[in-house]
């Protein structure tokens, strides 16, 4: 599903994607993207921010609400906040305009194997659980829960957290945390991986300013630990 409003762009992608042999459908309105999305049930988006009468952020919110569908947010090359936002609120993934349609289709095509990927890892590897503490995820089902709480996480979020935590408590480098959840072939920079570490600790950490479970090993990347309980003073 593309989420554009600019004809230029609409048109090239129409052509160019329909060569790659995608099926294109397209929406020109947040609103109108909203209202039909469940109905498209699309295998990923193309959400630029810049919209009518509903930001490309505000569609990206209303979306992950509802579904885990990769979303490739589209922002202009002078906004870093459009970018880091539309990450904060669940899109997988952000190309800047103008953008070269190979640079985009290695986007789409990485995000859409990674997902048949998982899917297929999921299905064959035999484990239902991983815990450490009191956070937990059901491989097969695809949900977290801190606690008692079912935790909503988009796929990226998902896959980055199963990574850590089944790798406890070894420090993962950025460059394979980049490589394992969005694929060796990745073309953007490590935002998007701090980015993603960031939505992640705002959902699991007690305290995300502080934070005792994903930690930041400084030069290298991240390791998850098992939070430790306040040590209790003696008699």
């Amino acid at each position: 599903m593309l989420v554009e409003d600019e004809e230029s762009y609409v048109e090239a992608l129409q052509v160019g994607l329909g060569r790659e042999g995608f099926t294109l459908e397209v929406c020109r309105t947040g609103v109108e993207a909203v209202q039909r999305f469940d109905a498209i049930d699309p295998d990923l988006v193309i959400l630029d921010v810049m919209l009518p009468e509903m930001s490309g952020i505000d569609v990206c919110r209303e979306l992950r609400k509802r579904s885990r569908v990769p979303i490739v947010m589209v922002t202009a090359r002078s906004s870093e906040v459009d970018t880091v936002v539309g990450l904060e609120v669940g899109a997988d993934d952000y190309v800047t305009k103008p953008y070269r349609l190979r640079e985009l289709v290695a986007r789409v095509r990485g995000l859409l194997r990674r997902r048949a990927e998982w899917a297929d890892s999921a299905a064959g590897t035999g484990v239902d659980t991983v815990e450490v503490g009191d956070v937990r995820i059901d491989v097969d089902s695809r949900e977290v829960h801190r606690g008692e709480n079912l935790v909503a996480m988009p796929l990226k979020e998902f896959e980055l957290l199963l990574l850590l935590m089944e790798n406890t408590p070894r420090v993962m480098s950025r460059a394979t945390l980049i490589a394992q959840v969005w694929g060796h072939d990745y073309v953007g920079d490590t935002k998007t991986l701090d980015v993603h570490v960031k939505r992640l600790r705002s959902k699991i950490e007690v305290d995300p300013a502080s934070p005792k479970r994903i930690i930041t090993v400084r030069g290298v990347g991240y390791k998850y630990v098992a939070e430790r309980s306040a040590v209790q003073p003696g008699p």
